[in-house]
């Protein structure tokens, strides 16, 4: 047999192509809530992420007080400042959020004036390449104003991305367990 890769089309188990199907509607009903609720669903992440680093500041913290280093007293300093944060986000998770997409929509503010300024500053580049550029900056900027006018059309883009990202990923996952294919890629080790 050559040396190289190859696939093996080879039928899952039938216990996992239930789990597949089970796992993908799982996710396919967590993204239709989370598209039903896109604000909230941002909100939620938000506060969830807020959580996750309030362990890991107290982690920090601990490992400044009980393990022996030089930077001992930066790591629990900056350990405390990320419990606080985290505090805060948690007790005004949908401040946070405004927060956050109020610098989602600066970000996308700034990056739209430099792709117009690029676009129309750029001579070396073809007018459709120019124009393309222009044309995703003022998008942006759009995007931005209205972000910036009402922070809850930014949450609600963002919960309406990731619930989308997420119907196609439990799509994928159903499909992959109704097929009961499963396609792995061997290298030259694998080969017979």
């Amino acid at each position: 047999m050559r040396h190289g890769i190859y696939m093996n089309n080879a039928k899952s188990p039938g216990w996992v192509r239930a789990a597949q199907i089970g796992l993908g509607a799982i996710i396919i009903i967590l993204s239709i809530s989370i598209l039903s609720q896109p604000a909230i669903a941002t909100v939620s992440l938000v506060l969830l992420a807020a959580v996750i680093l309030l362990i890991v500041g107290i982690e920090r913290v601990i490992y400044g007080v009980f393990i022996r280093h030089r930077a001992r007293l930066p790591t629990i300093g900056f350990g405390i400042l990320v419990i606080i944060l985290a505090v805060i986000a948690i007790a005004f998770p949908v401040l946070a959020t405004i927060f956050l997409v109020f610098l989602i929509a600066f970000a996308l503010l700034f990056d739209g004036i430099s792709r117009i300024i690029h676009g129309v500053g750029d001579k070396e580049s073809r007018g459709w390449a120019r124009g393309f550029s222009i044309g995703v900056g003022i998008l942006e900027i759009i995007l931005s104003i209205m972000i910036l006018v009402s922070p809850v059309v930014g949450a609600a883009l963002v919960g309406i991305l990731i619930g989308i990202a997420l119907l196609i990923v439990g799509i994928q996952v159903v499909v992959a367990g109704v097929s009961g294919r499963r396609t792995a890629i061997l290298g030259k080790a694998d080969l017979p």
